[in-house]
């Protein structure tokens, strides 16, 4: 059978992935931004807008990481925002579990669901490091089996409020008022080693019953967690092979927590570069990687491997020929932009060797090790590429986020989506609601709805 491609959109914040200093690109943080990348999205049937969050502005070397100087406005409050300028367009919000309370979140996200006529999203996510937890009364930060226990409960405890309601608690009655048909709605009661709550939760069954629950955990822990509450998971694997493994372990998942199949969506991100031809969009891929590794910026991804202040070293020249420094990271705060899961001293060593086979100097070998564009080339090979992917269960779809911001997308809805829209296999007028409709999700598992 052939399957629906998913498609949304990511605001990206200001960092190595987006283009900044280009002159098409617009400010981070007015509001102008928002609604123009919003209403692109929308115009193009996504399913989607996605906001990440960054609770501490990154530090290197004890100064601002300068591509994160401008910082992100509170995700509510855009969301909220963006609540009044779009009809159809899902509203997904990252919001973290370590540094905030049940109650608090699981009422906020409730409000956005009703607000937007059920169009929420919730992206549950953890910190794993003691310098956002400065930032915080509680401070230091949560072990990584720690972490995702926590997360667990605290979105066990979020599901529990909202299903504290049942879609006919509250009735209308225009000769009395509106009343509530059960005494007790609301009430709740949760105590575990994390949380010791109880009260009543005061905001209704949303249009969606609960909003949509996604989660980015790449880890055994993140699978599991996906596999056992998620409605969607956002993925990191970007390559047929690797997507068509990832698609396999985590569905593989779900029977065990009683899920089938489709209860479960797998959106990896996705760059992309589009030209008149494909030799055209290599071209302008190479251009935009080079505008977004420069070489103050390949010293950056240098030191987060290395451990070490190389502000000295010449990135037009080859590695360094000293090796990291193991151990805790004192050079980059925050969540670094070269993720390490192996020694450093062996990532060294492999880079090493590429740049040597390759002839790469330092900067050229951290544009090609931090990533490239998922898909290049004209519209035409991009949606074949796309559609190809989703059919040969690489992906359900995929979250793409551009360039520039916040005209970045333009280009794709206007070129892209109509090809696959020819193709039977992307919508060409939205056919439900809320966000639960548009992705698929049965809202009869959804307890009370």
């Amino acid at each position: 059978m052939t399957k629906q491609v998913h498609l949304a959109a990511h605001f990206p914040g200001v960092n190595n992935t987006t283009v900044w200093s280009d002159p098409a690109a617009g400010s981070h943080i007015e509001f102008d931004s928002f609604t123009h990348f919003a209403k692109t999205a929308e115009r193009a049937k996504f399913d989607f807008l996605f906001l990440a969050e960054g609770l501490r502005l990154r530090e290197q070397n004890g100064v601002i990481y300068d591509l994160d100087v401008v910082g992100r406005p509170d995700t509510f409050t855009i969301l909220a925002a963006l609540a009044a300028v779009t009809d159809k367009l899902g509203l997904t919000g990252t919001i973290n579990s370590t540094f905030n309370e049940p109650y608090e979140v699981a009422r906020q996200f409730a409000s956005l669901d009703h607000l937007t006529d059920g169009r929420a999203a919730w992206n549950v996510v953890t910190s794993w490091d003691e310098f956002t937890g400065e930032n915080f009364r509680r401070g230091g930060y949560l072990p990584k089996d720690e972490r995702y226990g926590r997360a667990r409960k605290f979105l066990e405890v979020a599901i529990e409020l909202w299903d504290s309601w049942q879609a006919d608690d509250i009735v209308a009655d225009k000769e009395s008022g509106t009343f509530l048909r059960r005494p007790d709605v609301g009430s709740f009661a949760h105590s575990d080693d994390q949380f010791d709550i109880a009260g009543q939760f005061n905001v209704p069954r949303s249009p969606q019953g609960r909003p949509v629950i996604f989660q980015a955990g790449d880890s055994e822990d993140g699978r599991e967690f996906a596999a056992a509450r998620a409605d969607a998971i956002f993925s990191r694997h970007s390559t047929l092979d690797d997507g068509q493994a990832f698609y396999k372990d985590v569905k593989g998942r779900l029977a065990t927590y009683g899920r089938s199949h489709g209860d479960l969506l797998i959106l990896p991100a996705a760059t992309f570069v589009l030209g008149d031809t494909d030799a055209d969009a290599a071209e302008r891929a190479h251009e935009i990687r080079l505008q977004q590794v420069s070489g103050q910026t390949a010293i950056k991804f240098l030191e987060q491997l290395w451990n070490r202040d190389l502000s000295d070293h010449d990135p037009d020249g080859p590695l360094p020929t000293i090796d990291p420094l193991p151990g805790e990271n004192t050079v980059a705060k925050g969540r670094a932009s070269v993720r390490i899961h192996r020694d450093p001293r062996d990532v060294a060593a492999e880079w090493r060797a590429r740049a040597e086979a390759e002839n790469l100097t330092t900067r050229e070998l951290i544009i090609e090790v931090t990533g490239r564009q998922s898909f290049i080339g004209s519209p035409q090979t991009v949606a074949d590429t796309i559609n190809d992917f989703v059919q040969a269960d690489a992906s359900d779809g995929f979250i793409l986020v551009p360039h520039i911001t916040p005209g970045g997308l333009d280009e794709f809805a206007d070129t892209v989506v109509p090809l696959l829209q020819e193709k039977g296999v992307y919508r060409t007028e939205y056919e439900g609601e809320t966000l639960r409709d548009h992705l698929g999700l049965t809202r009869s598992a959804v307890a009370g709805v």
